[in-house]
Order: structure tokens, then C-alpha cells, then sequence
């Protein structure tokens, strides 16, 4: 299969000028429809290959979108890239991806980097170590488009993306009550994060409504490297105040538990039941016992966010992106890890 020609060979072949052959490529009314019509047929016969980058310096516009995740191995922001890449490569742009390793100094030097011009819209779900936003209001104020989704900034007036994280909390743990759990334990990778607060305040609402006292101990606080948290968790269901329930509010604490789990002599869910916010349901169901999860709808935030974007960057004098919250709801999927049969 050939490789194509550039612009030049094209016009060396139609014994036309470079700009001739540009300007009817790119549909201008400045040349005859006769001549477009050779200009075109000529170009297909010839496999001619446009540089997308030098029409993207023509134009001023990269044709990329910027998506800044806080980690790449978690299932929930893949799914979130495959729904926006889902989108964007309907209209020919491409994505550039980056991960911040849920470090915040990361994430600023890949905003300033991002301010130079290297993407033309940014879409954002911020570290766990976020609380300082300057660098993401600096991006604002520069008129660069910015979507954020599942964690958030509320304070910068833009779109952002979420699920029902309250709701979703607030079900959970009713769920475990119901399946008789007492001493719910409640993980979290942050106590910063929009996401985390959202979920937990859900915890605490359905536990009150049960009559529950919340206990400091069981709200367990972990970090990003696992064996860490496998072996935090395994002290907490070791210890004399153990939980028989745990709501997870991220999936890979999930995981972590289940591996702590089998350094101990319990069982799942028959002494522990565990219930989680999860976004990979083939991982889900194959674990043993299979997990009872909060899916969280990663796939379709992904594509609403691309949405909005190219509405905005592909037609002319689109108004600022509003401040809005937009929902996607989650869903819960009832499995063994809760049920005792």
C-alpha cells in the first residue's frame, strides 16, 4: 500500500500552485468547483496525506484534548478516557493523557505545561493531594476551556461532571444495615477529595438514620501504595473493635481488602460484608466471593464531557462553559459479598 504524497507532490502533479491546491481542499470560494473537483480526484488516486499539524498551526489549534487523571491503572478513569476518546475522535481530535500519580506538585507542572498551548481544552479530575487550586484558577482566568469530573473544584465557576456520590453512600451503607451489619468501617484514600466528603457524609446520614453512632476508628485513611493498605486494613479486622462492614469508597481499597482478608481467618461476607464504589464490573463479579458494588456510569462522564467540549471548540463564538454541576447517577449491583445465602 503506498504511503500517499504531501501537498507539494499533489501540486507538482496537478501543475497547479501549492495554495491553489490548499485552497481547494479546503472547500474556499475563491477556487472553481471544476478545479476542486480535479484537486480532489487527483488527491484520493494519489493517497494524499494532509499534516495535521501544520493545518492545526494554520488555524491556531492543536486539535487535542488534554485529559488529566490522578492515576492510570484504576478502571474508572480508563473507562472515563474511553468514553471521551469516544467523542473526540468523531471530530479528529486527538487526546494527550496524563497522569498525576495523585501528586499534586505533578499536577501543576502539567497545568503550566498545558498553558503554553499544547492542547486546546482541558478535562480534569484533580489528585488526592489537592487543596491548594491556584494553578487550576490561573488556567481559568486564561480563558482555557476546563471540564472537570468526579473530583472536583467547586470554587472555579466551570462544568463539572459527577455521580450521585451522597446518594450512593447513603445506600450503601443503608444496604449493610439491612444485610445486619452494626460497625460499619468507611475507607478513603483522602479526606480532601469532593468525592470522598460527598460519599462519606452519605455514610454518616444513613448510619444516624439506623440509630448508629459513628466510631473515629473505623474510618480508615489510606495511601497509594497497596501493601500499605492491605496491611492497614488487615490490623483493623484484627483488632478487638472490628467491623462486620465495610463501605470502600474507592474500588482499589476493595482490593486491598479482599487481600487482607485472606491473611486472616474470616469470611466473606458470612463475618465481613463488603460493598464498594466500583467501575470495572468484570472484575467484580469474578472476585470470590463476588463483589456488591456501587457502579459509577465512568464510561458515559467520559463521553457528556467530550460533548461539551467539542460543542464548544468546533463552532464559532460558543459562549463561556456554564457553572453547573452536572449528575450521571451510579448504580448499585447487589453480589455475594453482602449476601449470606
Amino acid at each position: 500500500m503506498s504511503t500517499g504524497v504531501n501537498l507539494k507532490e499533489l501540486a507538482a502533479e496537478l501543475k497547479l500552485s501549492p495554495s491553489t491546491v490548499s485552497r481547494a481542499l479546503n472547500d474556499s470560494y475563491e477556487i472553481s468547483e471544476a478545479t476542486k473537483k480535479k484537486v480532489i480526484s487527483m488527491a484520493e488516486k494519489l493517497n494524499y496525506q494532509p499534516n495535521p499539524f501544520a493545518r492545526s498551526l494554520r488555524e491556531n489549534k492543536s486539535k487535542t484534548i488534554a485529559v488529566v487523571i490522578p492515576e492510570r491503572i484504576s478502571s474508572f478513569f480508563s473507562k472515563v478516557v474511553d468514553g471521551i476518546e469516544e467523542i473526540t475522535q468523531q471530530y479528529g481530535y486527538h487526546l494527550l493523557v496524563y497522569s498525576t500519580h495523585e501528586d499534586v506538585d505533578r499536577e501543576k507542572k502539567i497545568v503550566n505545561l498545558l498553558l503554553n498551548g499544547r492542547a486546546d481544552a482541558i478535562i480534569l479530575s484533580v489528585s488526592s493531594q489537592t487543596s491548594d487550586i491556584s494553578h487550576l484558577t490561573r488556567l481559568h482566568e486564561r480563558g482555557f476551556p476546563l471540564v472537570f469530573f468526579d473530583r472536583i473544584c467547586a470554587d472555579i465557576p466551570t462544568t463539572k461532571f459527577i455521580t450521585n456520590d451522597y446518594e450512593s453512600g447513603f445506600e450503601g451503607t443503608k444496604h449493610l444495615i439491612q444485610q445486619g451489619c452494626r460497625k460499619i468501617a468507611f475507607l478513603m484514600l483522602s479526606k480532601e477529595l469532593s468525592i470522598t466528603k460527598d460519599r462519606y457524609r452519605g455514610y454518616l446520614d444513613a448510619l444516624k438514620q439506623a440509630g448508629l453512632s459513628p466510631e473515629p476508628q473505623l474510618n480508615i485513611t489510606c495511601c497509594q501504595e497497596e501493601e500499605q493498605n492491605i496491611e492497614a486494613i488487615r490490623q483493623l479486622l484484627m483488632s478487638p473493635n472490628r467491623p462486620d462492614g465495610i463501605l470502600s469508597s474507592v474500588e482499589k481499597l476493595a482490593l486491598a481488602t479482599y487481600h487482607a482478608v485472606k491473611r486472616t481467618d474470616l469470611r466473606i461476607p458470612h463475618d465481613l460484608k463488603i460493598i464498594s464504589f466500583f467501575s470495572n464490573l468484570s472484575i467484580a463479579s469474578l472476585l470470590h466471593p463476588s463483589l456488591t458494588t456501587i457502579t459509577q456510569p465512568a464510561f458515559s462522564i467520559g463521553e457528556e464531557c467530550a460533548k461539551l467540549l467539542m460543542k464548544k471548540l468546533t463552532k464559532p463564538r460558543q459562549p463561556d462553559l456554564p457553572n453547573q454541576i452536572i449528575t450521571i447517577p451510579s448504580k448499585i449491583t447487589i453480589r455475594s459479598s453482602t449476601i449470606v445465602t
